[in-house]
């Protein structure tokens, strides 16, 4: 099923079924409770919808903010911002194979394109800045939270596309918005609070080719694409930030966890095989300042919104007064 978040559902079903948000609630609600709460209110909203003869999803767009994790037939124009090496493997049955990718961004935000087998030679043909029209894409949710298009080989890459290509939104472009206004669609968004919790960083066995999480099949470290691999590791650290209108958990992955912390890989993986070595980091971190950019998250198994990290800095306190003293005018 097309992942739609349950803000993006009722703002659809307010529009075209004419309902207020109240009795949209208040229908998903009843859902919920005639099917025994077996079902997510995301799940009960698409059953209304469905019931209403509402349509959720509106293909072609061709914007990045409109791509949605389970779309199979995926459209996408924008220009490369960023290309990386395309690797070789052997998959566990023998067989060879490859993947790239690279990094798409148009005027809402950035997707990463991964190309299987033969779609990664496009990657030779690739130049930053050129526009690109993607169709026939997967949409897939990475490990990280963040949307990927995957393509395959009835996927097509225009590298010389009609029409308007748009302009990339910058990377550090992101509109500041309170915790306590946060909504899980969007993407690029800036929040800035005091650490009030840290939590001890997590680790997890990565094949070294290609990042994706190992398995342990009968003792032995196993990827998926790769076969049996001595792990390299990887870490993400929680921290929960306050700005006195709400507090969420923000989620650092690796190169993040290491911004925030001020540590090298090989410093994060002293705290791995010395996990007490890393009380002192988390009392220093306690009442510092920081802003974040990235996009909040919806983790259903709590029924809450995260924060996933894209971007940290150490706040100014001379920029945030000046920042205060600009919206007082």
């Amino acid at each position: 099923m097309i992942r739609m978040p349950l803000q993006d559902i009722v703002a659809r079903l307010k529009e075209q079924a004419g309902l207020s948000e109240e009795e949209i609630m208040r229908k998903v609600d009843e859902k919920c409770a005639s099917l025994s709460g077996l079902i997510s209110k995301e799940g009960a909203a698409h059953i209304i919808a469905n019931e209403l003869g509402v349509k959720l999803f509106e293909a072609g767009s061709g914007k990045i903010k409109d791509l949605l994790p389970g779309m199979r037939n995926a459209e996408v124009l924008g220009r490369v911002t960023q290309i990386y090496e395309v690797r070789e493997f052997q998959r566990a049955d023998g067989s060879a194979g490859k993947v790239g990718s690279f990094m798409l961004g148009d005027d809402t935000g950035f997707v990463r394109v991964v190309c299987w087998g033969k779609q990664a030679d496009l990657l030779n043909e690739l130049a930053v800045g050129e526009p690109v029209k993607i169709t026939g894409a997967m949409v897939r949710e990475s490990q990280r939270g963040y949307k990927e298009l995957h393509l395959n080989e009835y996927s097509r890459v225009d590298l010389e596309p009609e029409g308007d290509i748009p302009e990339v939104m910058s990377r550090d472009s992101a509109k500041r918005k309170q915790l306590s206004d946060l909504v899980e669609s969007e993407e690029q968004v800036e929040i800035m609070g005091t650490v009030v919790q840290v939590f001890d960083p997590k680790f997890f066995e990565v094949c070294p080719k290609c990042s994706s999480r190992l398995k342990d099949v009968e003792g032995q470290w196993a990827c998926n694409e790769h076969g049996v691999q001595e792990p390299d590791y990887s870490y993400l650290v929680n921290v929960f930030v306050d700005d006195g209108s709400d507090n969420i958990r923000v989620v650092l992955f690796r190169n993040q966890a290491e911004k925030l912390l001020g540590k090298s890989k090989e410093g994060m993986l002293s705290f791995h095989k010395s996990p007490d070595s890393f009380e002192k980091v988390k009392v220093d971190l306690l009442g510092e300042q920081f802003r974040f950019i990235g996009r909040a998250k919806k983790n259903t198994f709590f029924d809450r919104l995260e924060f996933v990290a894209n971007r940290v800095y150490k706040a100014d306190p001379e920029e945030e007064l000046s920042r205060l003293e600009s919206q007082q005018v």
